[in-house]
């Protein structure tokens, strides 16, 4: 059993920056590949980003691209999610997942096995 803290949400400006961070306990972390879905009010969870276990792979859906980078720690236990060029469009609950999934089952939220409770972010225009 995984279980999954996400911090480090708020409200900033647009172009500005924040870093969420998601602390993984009670498993192997190493063993799980690790993704970011944002759900916004009135539409459905999207997949944001993902990482392999190994940290070698990692993959982003388009709108964010060039913004977003996500990274792991497996000495910490700890996925981050880096954010810049922030957009009012990129307000959302964002959530980390965790998956002993394959690589081509990332961007389905229906694949993971663990999820956080979410942490707001909130992007001012």
């Amino acid at each position: 059993q995984v279980q999954l803290v996400e911090s480090g949400g708020g409200l900033v400006q647009a172009g500005g920056s924040l870093r969420l961070s998601c602390a993984a306990s009670g498993g192997t972390f190493s063993r799980y590949a690790l993704g970011w879905f944002r759900q916004a009010p009135g539409k459905e969870r999207e997949f944001v980003a993902a990482i392999s276990w190994s940290g070698g792979s990692t993959y982003y859906t388009d709108p964010v691209k060039g913004r977003f980078t996500i990274s792991r720690n497996n000495a910490n236990n700890t996925v981050y999610l880096q954010m810049n060029s922030l957009k009012p469009e990129d307000t959302a609950v964002y959530y980390c997942a965790a998956t002993l999934g394959r690589s081509f089952y990332y961007t389905i939220w229906s694949r993971y096995d663990y999820w956080g409770q979410g942490t707001q972010v909130t992007v001012s225009s």
